[in-house]
């Protein structure tokens, strides 16, 4: 049976760079990798309340979230089937990482995270924002 999970693109300009956040996880799976918060949607949750909760524990940021995508996440290898929806958006706050879950936080080009090896699917949810972006009046 999949889970039903959240992913968040949080993007910034940065003196007309567009960065976005990325946390490095600290837990299996995808231990030591870099990827977008987010994860689980907890029953009776809507996507949008758990992906404002995921990223405000896992970064202690605000998010305001637009909807992006949805993903397939199979990894037979390790027994993972998650289908995960994507949004995109700003955030406000001062980020901190949880302990627990999250090694380290920090923004990156989007042309260097575009062309990094993320936990999950992460770097197809890149891709379609990439995409969104380019194809955005105004950017």
């Amino acid at each position: 049976m999949p889970n039903a999970t959240t992913g968040a693109v949080i993007y910034r300009k940065n003196n007309n760079t567009l960065e976005i956040l990325l946390t490095k996880r600290n837990i299996p799976p995808f231990k030591n990798y870099w990827c977008l918060p987010g994860g689980h949607i907890e029953e009776y949750e809507p996507a949008v309340e758990a992906i404002m909760r995921e990223v405000k524990e896992e970064t202690n940021l605000d998010f305001i979230p637009r909807f992006l995508c949805y993903l397939d996440e199979i990894f037979t290898d390790i027994d993972l089937h998650n289908v995960v929806l994507m949004f995109y958006g700003n955030a406000t706050g001062t980020f901190k990482a949880d302990p627990v879950e999250v090694q380290d936080i920090r923004w990156f080009r989007l042309e260097d995270g575009l062309q990094m090896k993320l936990a999950f699917e992460h770097e197809k949810a890149l891709k379609v924002f990439s995409e969104r972006i380019q194809d955005s009046p105004g950017k």
